[in-house]
């Protein structure tokens, strides 16, 4: 039997622009939050609701980070994959204070953005090397016609 599993999948938006920081050991790391929806109808009052739920997102690899910093902005649709981590922190006043959070990093972490190009107006990476094997990052263009001869290929991590 195996002993235990730590996945967390989600797929939403940015509620803000990454805050991308640099640690004291010279590496970056990035964090965001997601939202999530969900969406039902009212049994009693055939109402439709929603409910949305903030998820705090962690990413620590510099070449990860990089694609976030260059890619990844508010509003943005991604998918990702990561450890769910709870960490004890202090306050002003010295009171233990307990913050959960989605953390990629190393193998098992995934970042997919969801966004096409046009619609993210990004420009390509134009180093693929920074990025280790250890981490997945892909983009996903929306299959859309269109008449200008413009590619709308993956941008090629």
């Amino acid at each position: 039997m195996v002993g235990s599993v730590n996945k967390v999948i989600l797929l939403g938006n940015l509620g803000r622009d990454p805050d991308i920081r640099s640690m004291q050991s010279g590496s970056k790391m990035a964090s965001f939050s997601i939202a999530t929806s969900k969406r039902w109808k009212d049994k009693n009052t055939q109402e439709q609701k929603e409910k949305t739920s903030w998820h705090n997102i962690v990413v620590f690899g510099d070449g990860l980070v990089d694609i976030v910093e260059k890619y990844v902005k508010k509003g943005s649709k991604i998918y990702v994959e990561g450890e769910l981590q709870t960490r004890k922190w202090q306050d002003q006043d010295g009171n233990d204070k307990y913050t959960t959070e989605v953390v990629l990093q190393g193998y098992n972490s995934n970042l997919t953005l969801l966004d096409s190009r046009n619609n993210t107006q990004q420009q390509q990476v134009e180093n693929q090397s920074d990025m280790g094997n250890d981490q997945q990052i892909e983009n996903n263009s929306s299959s859309q016609s269109s008449d200008s001869d413009d590619s709308d290929e993956d941008i090629p991590f």
